[in-house]
């Protein structure tokens, strides 16, 4: 367990099923000291750790940070869920949801496109709102009744995507440096290049760290209105 020893002077966040920490960075750009819990050891996570369940942590510790932002895992609800029996995997976008009404702060859940029915008004992020990103990466983020408006989204018509795929009729035009790539299990870019388009830069991470990574521009966008949220509120340290 690595958590801080002293009080930090500013807004605390729980980043939970934090994993590498992508959602963490971009928290911390909007002004948040951070803590990480994940029931993996995840030691390239940038900030505070805690190596436990999530669903057994005690709402009443939640209760002690400003707000929480969690991410369940998404296994269930991945495109590629049939071919690997992927839905064996628990839901756990409800219980945890039910955890974090129990802890009574502001919270963010974020998922994958396939599981946004299970999310309450959700609102949608691409890579295309951020300059600089080269991932589309829809992910939905439901909020605890905070405003989150999402940038400009614009149109994906005549974006290429780099791709390894002989089919395509783009194949060996593209450059993994200057188009956009995906970022998933399957691939198509080096890790250098990933993290490059996923604005993850400057950190050592694994391919498969990247994978399971939000943007740090997101919750970044989001990290802003959660603060907002806060200083109205009165309840930002």
């Amino acid at each position: 367990m690595r958590l801080p020893a002293d009080t930090p002077s500013r807004p605390r966040l729980l980043d939970l099923y934090c994993c590498a920490g992508g959602a963490a960075t971009g928290y911390r750009r909007a002004g948040f000291d951070v803590t990480g819990v994940d029931i993996a050891p995840q030691p390239h996570y940038p900030y505070p750790f805690l190596q436990a369940d999530v669903l057994t942590l005690d709402p009443t510790w939640i209760a002690g940070f400003d707000a929480v932002h969690a991410s369940p895992p998404c296994q269930r609800y991945t495109r590629l869920r049939h071919r690997y029996a992927c839905n064996r995997h628990p839901d756990l976008i409800a219980p945890t949801r039910a955890l974090l009404h129990a802890a009574g702060r502001p919270y963010v859940i974020e998922n994958v496109e396939d599981a946004k029915h299970l999310l309450h008004d959700p609102v949608m992020l691409c890579g295309l709102m951020f300059p600089g990103l080269r991932v589309f990466r829809h992910r939905y983020f439901e909020t605890s009744g905070f405003t989150l408006n999402p940038p400009a989204h614009r149109s994906h018509r005549g974006m290429r995507c780099h791709t390894l795929d002989k089919r395509k009729a783009h194949y060996g035009s593209t450059n993994e440096w200057r188009d956009f790539v995906m970022v998933n299990g399957g691939g198509n870019s080096t890790v250098a290049a990933a993290a490059d388009a996923m604005g993850m830069t400057g950190r050592e991470l694994t391919k498969q760290e990247l994978n399971e990574a939000i943007p740090p521009a997101y919750t970044h966008h989001i990290g802003q209105a959660l603060r907002a949220r806060l200083n109205v509120r009165g309840e930002a340290a």
